[in-house]
């Protein structure tokens, strides 16, 4: 029995990190006030010659597809009176393995989801209240030191961060695209990407300090229902 308990403990800490980081990944994904910042801060309008109409229209339609069940892409913006599809075969490509890696992503934030909910229920239901709490704690203080680190990487070497982060997640080099005409790295240049990496990693440690202060909370109150 302690085994086990330790055992689940363990996967507990190591679950909160993966919760709270492809929660974030998955909510930046989808949030159209992410593309539009970047549009806005990188004179993406300017770069690609379409109107901020159009750029919306595109970002929307990047969010459907990712949440879509359709395999390829199939956008299409209007640029001096004529309309055309904004990706080409290769960026349709290197999109539809993106998607895959957010389809992982939900199904690691929903596997996470439902063992931290099964293990928080189980062990309040035992009365083990105090465990949980510390299981709140050190998985908070866990998610916080990762992306401290993460952050620190990022702004010391976020080139050298990117470019690992390609080579490891896609079999291909559909990802090797070119920046003066293929309008994924138009709409999206390197800054997006920098300041993206940053909001999920801070918004990340944030939600660790939320769920390490109610550890802590929890963890005070069992105290002194104790005494």
């Amino acid at each position: 029995m302690k085994i086990l308990t330790l055992v689940s403990r363990w996967l507990f800490l190591l679950c909160l990190p993966l919760l709270l980081l492809t929660a974030f990944i998955g909510g930046a994904a989808n949030c159209i006030s992410l593309y539009k910042y970047g549009f806005d801060k990188y004179h993406v309008s300017h770069t690609t010659g379409l109107s901020d109409a159009e750029l919306e229209s595109a970002a929307r339609g990047l969010i459907g597809y990712f949440n879509s069940g359709d395999e390829y892409i199939n956008v299409t913006v209007v640029k001096d009176g004529h309309t055309y599809s904004l990706f080409n075969e290769r960026e349709a490509i290197h999109l539809k393995d993106v998607k895959g890696l957010f389809r992982l992503d939900y199904w690691v934030f929903l596997g996470t989801l439902l063992y931290s909910f099964a293990y928080i229920g189980f062990f309040l239901w035992l009365g083990g209240r105090r465990l949980v709490a510390r299981g709140l704690v050190w998985g908070s203080g866990l998610t916080f030191s990762l992306m401290l680190v993460l952050g620190l990487v990022v702004m010391l070497n976020f080139d050298q961060f990117f470019l690992q982060f390609h080579l490891l997640s896609f079999t291909n080099e559909f990802w090797q695209l070119d920046p003066s005409q293929d309008y994924l790295i138009l709409l999206f240049p390197r800054g997006f990407w920098y300041d993206a990496t940053l909001f999920i990693a801070i918004a990340t440690a944030v939600g660790a300090a939320v769920i390490g202060g109610l550890g802590g909370y929890l963890y005070s109150s069992a105290g002194r229902r104790r005494g």
